[in-house]
């Protein structure tokens, strides 16, 4: 039985990953700052931003995950959290800036670096869980876009430092998802929501299966020959030209 770090485990998303996963016969390690319940054999919690600059924080973390590991490989590391810094560069101090690259484009390369040892014997799969904002983007979104599009650099580089060890890195750029998070914020607006789903190709939101769908086989042995890839399971919207008429 191969095993799964999940972070961001808690969220709309994270509990797929973690669900779908599970169901595939992968002992699902998990991590979040926030302990709810998610479908995983063990969770460890953990403040992502830490690993920027707190070297005892990362070691202490990566001994937890050995420790959890419990014997089986450590065949896939998915980099799921991240921090939705909104906000266009007059509104959002360099400090905000700063820790959305810590927990969106750090944090997923010192995982990378502290678990080196572990994927490389698995000849494991690293999945970095992207956004259409790497490369499509919109006012306000001036941190997070900037922080995705780090993260489709760092997993062509890593795809290419892991290669020769056969260690795949693969990113999935999800679109508008249906998450509980997002769901909620549209729970006063019916309306609102509706034209969100209209504005999508294929007529709705994805929902957080599809995106834990794609995950479980990128890191099937079906995927085998695909690494430093950026999956688009976005509906159609990177496709799509908005202009007036």
């Amino acid at each position: 039985m191969n095993a799964v770090l999940v972070t961001g485990a808690t969220g709309g998303i994270g509990q797929a990953l973690c669900a779908a996963f599970r169901d595939a016969g992968y002992r699902v390690l998990a991590t979040d700052s926030d302990a709810r319940p998610c479908a995983c054999d063990a969770f460890l919690p953990l403040d992502l931003a830490r690993l920027a600059d707190d070297v005892a924080a990362g070691g202490g973390f990566a001994a937890a995950v050995r420790a959890a590991l419990d014997g089986a490989p450590l065949g896939v590391l998915v980099n799921n959290a991240a921090v939705q810094t909104l906000g266009g560069v007059a509104e959002t101090a360099p400090a905000a800036f700063s820790h959305s690259l810590a927990v969106n484009v750090t944090a997923p390369y010192a995982l990378s670096h502290l678990l080196y040892d572990e994927l490389v014997a698995a000849r494991g799969v690293v999945l970095n869980i992207g956004s259409v904002h790497a490369e499509l983007t919109k006012p306000g979104f001036t941190a997070y876009s900037v922080s995705k599009a780090a993260l489709a650099g760092l997993t062509r580089a890593l795809a290419l430092d892991f290669a020769p060890h056969g260690v795949r890195v693969n990113e999935i750029r999800p679109g508008a998802t249906a998450t509980p998070m997002l769901l909620a914020g549209f729970a006063d607006d019916p309306a609102g929501y509706a034209a969100v789903a209209a504005t999508q190709p294929l007529g709705r939101l994805g929902e957080p299966r599809e995106i834990a769908a794609m995950a479980v086989f990128l890191a099937s042995a079906q995927a085998g020959f695909v690494t430093g890839a950026a999956l688009k399971v976005d509906g159609g919207i990177a496709a799509r030209l908005h202009d007036p008429r």
